[in-house]
């Protein structure tokens, strides 16, 4: 299948209208305080200059970032951001009805993207009719997928150039495009949406769609591609409080150098389960024990001092297993390295 259909390198006529909403505080300017306006847009530049609105632009995806910010002397990657629409949520048993792709190069430095931006963007038919709740959802009817087929060899070209693969839930989307194309099992990962911590950063929300509003866009979501510029554009901003705050995608790319850990606390005391809980510990109901992730060495050493002290009680010969994650299997359906830990 060819690449995206939609035509987001001709230029726009006119700006885009603004979806403006009322903010919740009063104020004490009047409608008199608000200048005339001969366009939209300038009427738009003007409600933002009054305390009781807040102004949201049309997203325009961007499809060329300009010239390198400056010499990449700490060097560039290949950041591949993905998107998937699917026809349910069961990764063995669903499948892929549409795929989008962005390539862009990224100067290690800045954290900044440069270049043009390629696109990849397709339908694939799953064999079966896609279900009520995911037409709901996406908008995709078995119209729109009969007979199509996303491009292998695009597909496999594109992946094969990029250094990083990005997504915003990459718990979800990894094991869909492995399944699909297994050329992205041996590529590294990382997800915006849980290796970013957003409520530190101030947002309110982790969702995409919030975190575009939060930087005054818009757009119509659970479409792969518009979902893909909607995120690049994103992680192009500083994420966190301050001027030293790094990109999204800087951010990003240090989490995918370095190791995370799973960390279980096999053998735990049945009167610990409330501490554990309180502490951040998830049950597996499976594997019947608690764990934890952690994303760092430095917090697992911490960890560990914790449940001797806190869980285990200086118990002699107490273990427990470490599970360590690279990119390279973080969010797959695979295991990292296992280890037993003695307390």
């Amino acid at each position: 299948m060819s690449q995206s259909s939609f035509d987001f390198d001709a230029p726009a006529p006119a700006p885009a209208p603004a979806a403006v909403a009322p903010a919740q505080s009063p104020s004490a300017a009047t409608a008199a305080d608000v200048p005339a306006a001969d366009s939209l847009e300038d009427m738009a530049r003007a409600l933002e200059q009054h305390a009781d609105y807040r102004v949201l632009r049309r997203l325009v995806p961007v499809t060329d970032y300009g010239p390198a910010p400056a010499p990449a002397q700490a060097g560039v990657r290949q950041v591949l951001l993905l998107d998937t629409e699917t026809t349910g949520l069961s990764h063995p048993a669903d499948k892929i009805i549409e795929l989008a792709m962005l390539l862009v190069q990224v100067d290690v430095a800045t954290g900044l993207p440069f270049g043009p931006v390629e696109c990849f963007e397709g339908f694939e038919d799953p064999g079966m009719p896609i279900p009520a709740t995911a037409r709901e959802v996406t908008g995709i009817s078995d119209d729109m997928v009969r007979g199509q087929r996303l491009d292998d060899a695009q597909v496999q070209a594109m992946v094969a150039r990029a250094d990083l693969m990005v997504a915003h839930n990459a718990g979800f989307d990894r094991p869909f495009v492995e399944t699909r194309f297994p050329v992205f099992a041996d590529k590294a990962w990382a997800c915006s949406f849980a290796d970013i911590d957003w409520k530190a950063a101030g947002a309110g929300s982790s969702k995409l769609s919030a975190l575009a509003q939060d930087q005054g866009w818009f757009y119509d979501a659970h479409r792969a591609l518009v979902d893909c510029h909607a995120l690049l554009q994103v992680l192009c901003r500083p994420v966190g409080p301050g001027a030293g705050a790094g990109t999204g995608l800087g951010q990003l790319m240090a989490v995918a150098s370095k190791a995370s850990y799973r960390l279980r606390a096999t053998g735990s005391p049945f009167e610990s389960k409330d501490l554990l809980k309180a502490r951040g510990y998830r049950w597996d109901a499976e594997a019947k024990v608690w764990g934890c992730n952690l994303p760092d060495e430095k917090r697992l050493e911490a960890e560990l001092a914790w449940l001797k002290a806190e869980v285990y009680g200086g118990r002699r010969g107490a273990r427990v297993d470490v599970e360590r994650l690279d990119s390279r299997v973080r969010y797959a359906k695979r295991s990292g390295e296992f280890a037993q830990r003695e307390l």
